[in-house]
């Protein structure tokens, strides 16, 4: 085999990568959430932070849910971002959306009963990951 065929499979795969990462990048901007509540799931990050951890740890919650929670922790804290923080906005607001696509995930397989008993913060707060969910508040 020649130079050139290693040459064309390097730019090759090189071609595909990028292509994955631009359709990763235009999902992530498609799933975003909209107005303030892009604001407001970075404001609730901390306590959505401690609420994964949490339900990671539940051992009655399906283990595909925790293997993905698990993955979400995983992720958060590795220093490489699926969108370098200089793009804007969304090189930001990466961390968010991720959180929210599993989080969405997460209360349509456990439950918004399951995420509710392990909710660490406000009432409020919890009422604003429903809507980032994608569920209804169900504040007792």
């Amino acid at each position: 085999m020649t130079g050139s065929f290693w040459w064309d499979l390097l730019l090759g795969i090189a071609g595909a990568l990028l292509l994955a990462w631009l359709a990763l990048v235009v999902a992530l901007v498609l799933a975003r959430p909209r107005g303030g509540l892009l604001r407001e799931a970075l404001r609730l990050l901390p306590d959505v932070l401690r609420l994964i951890r949490r339900l990671a740890a539940n051992k009655t919650l399906p283990r595909g849910v925790r293997i993905r929670l698990a993955l979400l922790m995983v992720y958060l804290a590795l220093p490489i971002d699926l969108v370098p923080d200089f793009i804007p906005v969304l090189g930001y607001a990466d961390d968010a959306i991720v959180v929210t696509l599993v989080l969405r995930g997460v209360v349509r397989r456990a439950g918004l009963d399951a995420v509710r008993a392990h909710w660490p913060g406000t009432d409020d707060g919890f009422d604003a990951l429903a809507r980032l969910t994608g569920f209804p508040a169900a504040t007792p």
